[in-house]
């Protein structure tokens, strides 16, 4: 199992419009990749005030999927559509990494 996650560094000159994110590119991410996605999280940055720093990110997204092969199979025929898109909600080039996901174990109460 593997793990892609695309961040997105916030800051006072970055835009990134988080509703046509949420909206809109996930959406079509999901649609354009298929099968080869188990699940995918958007967290997004939360500036919590003084005397916390502002987030260092607007949003960190992630997208689990069965593996590396059946990812890169997935995107090659759709990146340069979902590279096209990035202007519609932000101006800053992503952050990513794929990762072997070597352990996820649900919290105990």
């Amino acid at each position: 199992m593997i793990r892609i996650t695309i961040l997105y560094p916030s800051g006072p000159e970055r835009r990134f419009d988080r509703g046509y994110y949420l909206e809109r590119h996930i959406p079509l991410a999901l649609e354009l990749l298929g099968h080869a996605v188990r699940s995918v999280t958007v967290d997004v940055g939360v500036s919590p005030g003084p005397p916390w720093p502002e987030p260092a990110f607007s949003a960190v997204c992630t997208f689990t999927c069965e593996s590396l092969e059946a990812y890169q199979s997935a995107l090659m025929s759709h990146a340069a559509r979902l590279q096209a898109d990035l202007g519609n909600y932000s101006d800053v080039a992503p952050l990513i990494q794929i990762s072997e996901l070597a352990l996820e174990h649900p919290a105990t109460t």
